[in-house]
């Protein structure tokens, strides 16, 4: 199918999991595609896997400068944006009492303010008719006691998808927001937790979810083409959650 064709799409955290699976699947529907990551060599994997033809950009998701940046490069590769998916995200599991500021600042920073700006840059680039996508996380209404600051800043994302999809909807641009539950994707494999508690959490979650496993970053990759494309075009200011019903089992 080409549901994305003739759309160019932007995905921050696009060198790995769901960020990388998204782009693969938006490429294979038609779309030209931009991605961004912070590893050089994860960056160097995800050119090669998506091919010359799609811009691969080093840029720091929480800085202004770097994001003016980036909208000024994929201003002059490809001239405008239809689908901007803001899925870069700092993840640091650490209880309230061991959370350090620049710990604290990372996250927000990261997961707020970079969305925040993104979009607030990206705007003269978006076509009447884009459409905006958000990751957040079932950690922004459940409690997870290591996440607590990682929850409060995907929490703060659900207001903002809900206050600009009504700010935005006015110039023909919808903002969405997917919810991902547990995933396994290498950002979650490179959580700096030993190898045994990596294990138990990853046994805990299992025996959790009403489905018995992880979900795949191609799961939620797909939600986000349904978003991207005109098949979503009533859907606005709504969060998608995809954890395979674990949420709905109180995780705790």
């Amino acid at each position: 199918m080409n549901r994305l064709k003739g759309k160019t799409a932007l995905i921050t955290g696009g060198s790995s999991g769901i960020g990388l699976a998204s782009a693969k699947l938006f490429l294979s529907e038609g779309a030209q595609v931009a991605i961004t990551g912070r590893d050089p060599e994860r960056l160097a994997a995800a050119q090669k896997e998506l091919g010359p033809a799609s811009l691969v950009i080093r840029s720091e998701a929480s800085s202004l400068v770097e994001i003016n940046s980036l909208m000024e490069q994929v201003k002059n590769r490809f001239g405008k944006l239809d689908v901007l998916f803001l899925n870069a995200a700092s993840v640091t599991p650490s209880p309230i009492d061991s959370v350090t500021e620049a710990q604290f600042d990372e996250i927000m920073n990261v997961n707020f303010k970079g969305v925040f700006f993104s979009i607030q840059k990206a705007l003269p680039l978006l076509n009447s008719n884009a459409s905006i996508i958000v990751t957040t996380s079932i950690t922004n209404k459940t409690g997870t006691p290591i996440f607590n600051a990682y929850g409060a800043s995907k929490a703060a994302l659900r207001s903002l998808v809900q206050s600009l999809s009504l700010t935005l909807i006015n110039r023909g641009i919808r903002i969405n927001a997917i919810n991902p539950g547990p995933i396994d994707t290498e950002g979650g494999r490179r959580l700096p937790l030993p190898p045994d508690v990596f294990q138990a959490v990853l046994s805990d979650i299992r025996a959790r979810s009403p489905i018995n496993r992880l979900g795949t970053p191609e799961e939620v990759a797909k939600v986000a083409l349904f978003l991207a494309s005109d098949d979503a075009s009533y859907i606005v200011g709504e969060e998608i959650v995809v954890d395979g019903g674990i949420s709905l089992v109180c995780l705790p």
